[in-house]
């Protein structure tokens, strides 16, 4: 594979969540991008695509509604990479009327899909079968969505827990999963 460097505009990525419950104050919590998925558009991302990202950024990642820049959902608790993906805890902002749609259509299971807006920073495509591997990204956004890029990508936890005890939680699984390696 030829790495190369690419300033590509901003695109989305994205994955299916599992709603078991949902806390009527809105937190749930999942991987918005999984590792090593080909999605529907033919990209791939590869784990530590977003440490640089999530290390030096100097605003917070946004939570949209389907992509739409208008349209700010909730805010993001939690954004880090373990050995799954890009793991997020967020909180719907239920005085936002989007967010209260989302949180009754998520509630409805009308809608599953976690996504990303990124820009990729580096990449290397595969000649012989198509794929970009993302090897960086410059994330902007993860949106909640009804069409999804990764089906593999879901939200894990969406209860009514305390968001530190959440945040704990997820560090552990997140130590033990990199011991396991």
């Amino acid at each position: 594979m030829k790495q190369v460097k690419t300033q590509t505009p901003v695109r989305q990525h994205g994955g299916v969540m599992e709603i078991k419950a949902i806390s009527e104050e809105g937190r749930f919590a999942g991987y918005a991008s999984v590792f090593d998925v080909v999605d529907n558009q033919r990209d791939v991302v590869r784990a530590g695509a977003f440490r640089e990202t999530l290390r030096d950024r100097t605003s917070p990642v946004q939570l949209l509604w389907q992509h739409a820049w208008e349209h700010p959902i909730g805010v993001i608790e939690q954004l880090f990479e373990d050995g799954r993906g890009l793991f997020i805890q967020g909180r719907l902002l239920m005085e936002v009327e989007k967010a209260r749609e989302a949180h009754a259509l998520l509630k409805a299971g009308a809608i599953r899909g976690l996504s990303i807006g990124y820009q990729a920073r580096q990449a290397q495509r595969d000649p012989e079968t198509g794929v970009r591997a993302l090897l960086s990204v410059e994330l902007w956004e993860i949106s909640l969505v009804t069409l999804p890029a990764n089906a593999q990508a879901n939200v894990t936890v969406v209860k009514q827990g305390e968001p530190d005890t959440m945040h704990a939680l997820m560090h552990a699984v997140a130590r033990a999963q990199a011991a396991l390696r």
